[in-house]
C-alpha cells in the first residue's frame, strides 16, 4: 500500500546509530518492533501495574496488555489515513516500558527521589533502555533502533517541544519541532485504550457501579441504553462488552475522521508541514472532546481515588522510597553489576535504573528481603 505523502518512508528513514546492513524482508520499523518484543524490559510489563498490581486477579489489565491494545488501535488509525503502521505499532508497544513498577504512583517517587539527580520521566527512562540498559547484541548497547523511533519515544506527547535546557542526549532530535504524525497519534491511541479497559477493569472489580456511570458519563450511557433495547435479552456482562467494543470504535472513528480534517485545515502535504505545523494534527471533535473529559473525570473522581487504589498507591510509595533509600545508604545490597555501574554513572541514577526496571512483584519481594528478618535474602 502506498503512504501518504507526509508519513514516514521506510527508504527515508534516518538510519540507527550503529549502523546496520538492512534486512532482506523485513522494514527498518518492523526490525525496531520486532527488538523491542524481544527486550526484556517489554517482558516485563506482563508484571507491572496499570491500575491493579498484577496479583490482585488475572483479568485485570497489565502495563503488557495495555501496550498491545494500544498497538492494535494504533495500527487501525495509522492504516486508516496511510501512515507507516510498522513505525506506528513499534512505538505503541515501547511507549510504557521506562514504567517502574506500581503505575503511575512509582513514577512519582521515583521523580521525587531523584529531583537532585535529574528527576526521573518514563519516556527518557524508555530513552536510556533502548540506548543504553537492554544488553542483548554484540556489537553495540541497547537495541540500536531507528532514529525515528528514538525521536518518537522523546516527543511522541509533545511535552518536550521546545523544552529548556534540555539534557544532551536530546539535543538531536530538534525539540522546536513536532514528531512525525505516526509518534503523534499514540498519545490519544494511548487515552482511548486505557479509559475504555479501566472502565471494563473498573466494573469487573466493582470499584464502579454500572447505574451510576450510565447515568454520570452520557457516552457510555448512550451506547449502553441502544444496545440494551436492541438485546434485552443478553447478559448484563455482554452488555457491557458490547458497549465498550462500541464505544472504542466510536472513538477511533472520530479520530481518524478528524485528523483527516486537521491535515486539510493546514494544508499538510509534507512531513515538514507535519514538523512546522502551528499545533498538533491528532485530535477529537469538539462534541467527543468533551464527553470523552467526561468519561476522564469520571474515571479520576470514581475510580483512580478510590480507597482500594489509594491504599495500592500508598504501599507502593512507602516500598519504592525505602528500597531506594536503603540502596543509597548503602549500596553494597545492590546486584555486583549494579555496583560497578554506580561507580561510573552515580549511585543514584543507578538506583533508579535498577528500581524503574522491577516488576511490582520483584519489588515486593526485594522489600521483604531487606526489611523483613524472617526472609531469607
Amino acid at each position: 500500500m502506498a503512504l501518504a505523502s507526509y508519513a514516514i518512508q521506510n527508504e527515508d528513514s534516518r538510519g540507527r546509530r550503529y549502523p546496520e546492513p538492512e534486512h532482506p524482508y523485513r522494514s527498518p520499523f518492523q526490525r525496531d518492533r520486532d527488538r523491542i518484543i524481544h527486550s526484556r524490559a517489554f517482558r516485563r510489563l506482563e508484571y507491572k501495574t496499570q491500575v491493579f498490581v498484577s496479583h490482585e486477579g488475572d483479568h485485570y489489565r497489565t502495563r503488557l496488555t495495555h501496550s498491545i491494545e494500544v498497538s492494535q488501535i494504533a495500527r487501525t488509525v495509522s492504516g486508516a489515513l496511510s501512515l507507516n503502521t510498522d513505525l506506528a505499532e513499534a512505538l505503541a508497544l515501547s511507549h510504557d516500558m521506562g514504567h517502574p513498577p506500581f503505575g503511575h504512583s512509582g513514577q512519582d517517587v521515583l521523580d521525587v527521589m531523584m529531583k537532585d539527580y535529574g528527576g526521573f520521566e518514563h519516556n527518557l527512562q524508555t530513552l536510556r533502555i533502548v540506548e543504553q540498559l537492554e544488553q542483548k547484541y554484540i556489537d553495540f548497547p541497547g537495541l540500536n533502533l531507528t532514529f525515528e523511533l528514538r525521536e518518537g519515544i522523546v516527543k511522541h506527547s509533545a511535552s518536550y517541544k521546545g523544552m529548556k535546557n534540555p539534557p544532551k542526549n536530546l539535543m538531536e532530535y530538534s525539540l522546536d519541532e513536532f514528531p512525525p504524525l505516526e509518534a503523534q497519534m499514540i498519545d490519544l491511541c494511548d487515552e482511548i485504550a486505557y479509559n475504555n479497559h479501566d472502565l471494563d477493569d473498573g466494573l469487573e472489580s466493582h470499584l464502579l457501579e454500572l447505574d451510576d456511570l450510565i447515568g454520570n458519563v452520557a457516552i457510555f450511557g448512550e451506547f449502553f441504553t441502544k444496545i440494551r433495547a436492541e438485546h434485552s435479552a443478553a447478559p448484563l456482562k455482554l452488555l457491557i462488552n458490547a458497549t465498550i467494543i462500541q464505544l472504542i470504535n466510536h472513538l477511533v472513528t472520530d479520530l481518524v475522521e478528524n485528523i483527516r480534517v486537521s491535515i486539510t485545515r493546514e494544508g499538510i502535504r509534507s512531513l515538514s508541514d507535519i514538523r512546522k505545523a502551528p499545533r498538533l494534527i491528532p485530535c477529537f471533535s469538539d462534541e467527543t472532546a468533551g464527553k470523552n473529559r467526561e468519561l476522564k473525570s469520571y474515571l479520576f473522581a470514581k475510580m483512580y481515588t478510590h480507597y482500594r487504589v489509594h491504599r495500592m498507591k500508598s504501599k507502593a510509595k512507602r516500598i519504592l522510597e525505602a528500597l531506594f533509600l536503603a540502596y543509597q545508604e548503602d549500596p553494597a545490597l545492590l546486584p555486583a553489576h549494579y555496583q560497578e555501574k554506580a561507580k561510573e554513572e552515580g549511585k543514584e541514577r543507578i538506583i533508579c535504573d535498577y528500581i524503574a526496571g522491577m516488576t511490582d512483584r520483584y519489588a515486593i519481594e526485594e522489600f521483604e528481603k531487606l526489611f523483613n528478618p524472617r526472609q531469607r535474602v
